[in-house]
């Protein structure tokens, strides 16, 4: 965020992994080639599950060692099976300076093993990783409203070895106090702790993807720049990025204020602004120039480079929506507008702009429990997104005190010239990062040679894999297949190593909200596919 059970047998037995729902009367859309590669995939991901949660051995463990087993999650609180292969802790910037170090949970892939490291941070800044893997692209999600954890069919666990990391210092369960100013600084401290990791690990030469949303548009951006200027592929082998909703350009005006009335007036079928109010918000994005400059500037191919947007008080048209929003909805939500009430349990404390936890209620992450589970430090209460400043400088181009620059002026292009694998995406429903916003930004920013896209992102995204999270529930209402595949699903185009993917129906956090979606988006990244 950005601050202000085992996959059944009935699975299988219902036929959503096989031809056998048809007999059922219901037409799942999905090409034959597509079905057998998922109905493979996932066999082989129930058989191997299976066989963990019945025997509970380790001797298939890849990373247990002497040194690793102190960091071994052998089980969590509320999670009623077993968790696989899992570690975590603390590990320091700096090999002997226990006093700042950056805390990760790290689960290798229970698909067929592979020698690379896929790392997920959460934005902020000084928000917890820990939010994704409980509530996003872990192994398991306990999401809110929910009773209790139930396994994730479209976890990234299931493609690669998954780091969770939370960074910089002062966010989560990391420990120290914070001193930078700089992105270039924060990207310092975890590559010196990423290596420290892989040492511990006995990690060398895999290929390395850096993943993330929200304010980590910024982290990605710059941590895979220093990956490389290390010139080390022994340990920085970066081979892809994938930025969800990211900051990557002027997020406070750009990608905050200027996109924001018309994806209001697109939408207000379900958000019941009234025509005065409607009116007002029009006011304000036609007398500051917002029009315009998404006239101007929002074209394809690229019009020019676009001048900065400054605005005043005058112009905030994201405060005079939220609170006309939530005098309406009260649980309205900028990361996903189509929420309504009531205000659910949040295991997190953290469920929309508000934080809110029923009285009596653990904050999950702050249980004693949790926290011994997961070797994390029992001196700090950690909290979703940090009560104190990560970054201590003044001013920056967000006012964030981060003193650097945004990434589409020069670490972005370079990490996509890198690699040639860079995935940016944003989800229609996201009210903080939006999604014009986010190809405003693509279209200032410059690189393999050429200002923005040349053409209109226009390609569909079909989304032919079926149900795996809810197939369970339908099969026991008698609608088995009627979750088949969900057809399009957003829009995609790529051009000269940059993918960019519109995701419909998603909020900010597009592996909570659309899962089948984000699982082909990494497949992209990891190169198992050429196309979303």
């Amino acid at each position: 965020m950005l601050i202000q059970s085992l996959i059944s047998a009935t699975l299988v037995a219902t036929g959503l992994l096989a031809e056998g729902v048809l007999a059922g009367g219901y037409h799942v859309p999905i090409p034959a080639k597509a079905q057998k590669r998922y109905e493979n995939h996932y066999g082989a991901m129930l058989g191997k599950r299976a066989s963990v949660a019945h025997t509970n051995s380790t001797k298939d463990f890849r990373y247990l060692t002497k040194k690793t087993k102190p960091y071994r999650v052998e089980s969590l609180p509320d999670v009623n099976f077993d968790i696989g292969e899992m570690y975590s802790g603390l590990v320091p910037i700096n090999s002997n300076d226990t006093s700042r170090q950056l805390f990760f949970i790290f689960q290798p892939t229970i698909g067929e093993p592979v020698d690379e490291v896929t790392i997920w941070l959460n934005g902020g800044p000084g928000c917890s990783s820990m939010e994704a893997f409980i509530q996003e692209n872990g192994r398991f999600l306990w999401q809110p409203g929910t009773y209790l954890p139930t396994e994730n069919p479209y976890s990234w666990v299931n493609l690669t070895n998954m780091l969770w990391v939370d960074q910089p210092i002062g966010t989560g369960f990391s420990v120290g106090t914070p001193t930078a100013t700089s992105e270039e600084e924060i990207a310092q401290d975890f590559i010196k702790f990423f290596k420290n990791f892989q040492k511990l690990f006995g990690i060398k030469k895999y290929k390395i993807y850096v993943t993330g949303e929200s304010y980590a548009g910024r982290y990605v951006s710059y941590i895979s720049d220093a990956m490389i200027n290390a010139n080390d592929t022994d340990y920085y082998d970066l081979k892809g990025a994938l930025i969800y909703d990211g900051v990557i350009g002027a997020f406070d005006s750009v990608q905050m204020q200027v996109p924001a009335y018309p994806l209001l007036a697109e939408n207000n079928n379900m958000l019941n602004f009234n025509s005065e109010q409607l009116a007002e918000l029009e006011k304000i994005h036609t007398s500051c120039g917002f029009d315009k400059y998404i006239d101007k500037y929002l074209t394809f191919p690229a019009s020019g480079l676009q001048p900065p947007m400054k605005y005043t008080e005058e112009c905030d048209v994201f405060d005079t929506a939220l609170e006309y929003a939530l005098a309406i909805n009260p649980c309205w939500n900028i990361y996903e507008i189509n929420q309504v009430c009531p205000l659910q349990w949040d295991i997190l404390g953290f469920p929309t702009v508000l934080d809110y936890m029923p009285a009596g209620a653990p904050v999950y992450f702050q249980r004693k429990d949790v926290v011994k589970a997961l070797h994390a430090p029992r001196n700090l209460t950690w909290t979703e997104c940090s009560v104190n400043p990560v970054f201590v400088g003044s001013g920056g181009p967000q006012g964030e005190g981060d003193l650097s620059a945004d990434p589409i002026q020069s670490v972005l292009p370079k990490v996509i010239e890198h690699t040639n694998r860079v995935l940016v995406s944003n989800g229609d429903y996201d009210f903080i990062i939006m999604t014009n916003g986010t190809l405003l930004s693509i279209q200032n920013m410059t690189w393999n040679g050429h200002l923005g896209f040349t053409k209109r992102p226009s390609t569909p995204i079909n989304i032919t894999l079926v149900d795996l999270e809810y197939a369970d529930v339908f099969a026991e209402n008698g609608m088995a297949g009627v979750d088949g595949g969900q057809g399009i699903m957003g829009i995609q185009h790529y051009e000269r190593g940059l993918m960019y993917a519109e995701t419909y129906q998603s909020g900010h956090m597009q592996p909570e909200y659309q899962p089948r979606s984000s699982y082909r988006h990494l497949e992209w990244v990891l190169g198992r596919t050429e196309e979303l």
